[in-house]
């Protein structure tokens, strides 16, 4: 499946599957497009909340649905779209200068957050109409 968002795609990762299950490996600069500096999980999200609501000026991200599935709305500023992530199989890479919000949350989903830099409150754009604005100039 093709992301019209800019900036945004799918990449589906090379598994290992045996009778024990499956294995997949996430390796900087291999199968993620950039130096992997952060991890970190979001579980547990109560039913009716929504996540995200923000925009990075550097940060990339690649997110995997480990378990479960969650919806993300997408938004460039011109093009909006909302997709499923439901397999830690396939990641949503999202780059910078791209309107993230994660919701519909099934009961027991656990995000994968992989992230280029570390965190830095000062890469967040927290507002939307400032996003607009940001990203027209």
């Amino acid at each position: 499946m093709i992301l019209k968002v800019r900036n945004c795609r799918f990449i589906t990762f090379e598994g290992y599957r045996d009778v024990r299950g499956w294995l997949v490996a996430f390796e900087s600069l291999k199968n993620v497009p950039f130096k992997i500096k952060r991890v970190y999980t979001i579980s547990n999200v109560a039913h009716g909340v929504t996540r995200g609501k923000h925009a990075h000026v550097h940060l990339e991200q690649l997110i995997v649905c480990i378990s479960g599935s969650c919806n993300f709305l997408l938004d460039d500023g011109k093009n909006k779209e909302v997709t499923v992530l439901n397999t830690p199989q396939i990641g949503l890479y999202i780059g910078a200068y791209i309107w993230r919000e994660m919701f519909d949350f099934s009961q027991g989903c656990i995000l994968m957050v992989l992230a280029s830099e570390l965190h830095d409150a000062g890469d967040y754009i927290y507002d939307y109409e400032k996003f607009l604005e940001i990203i027209k100039r």
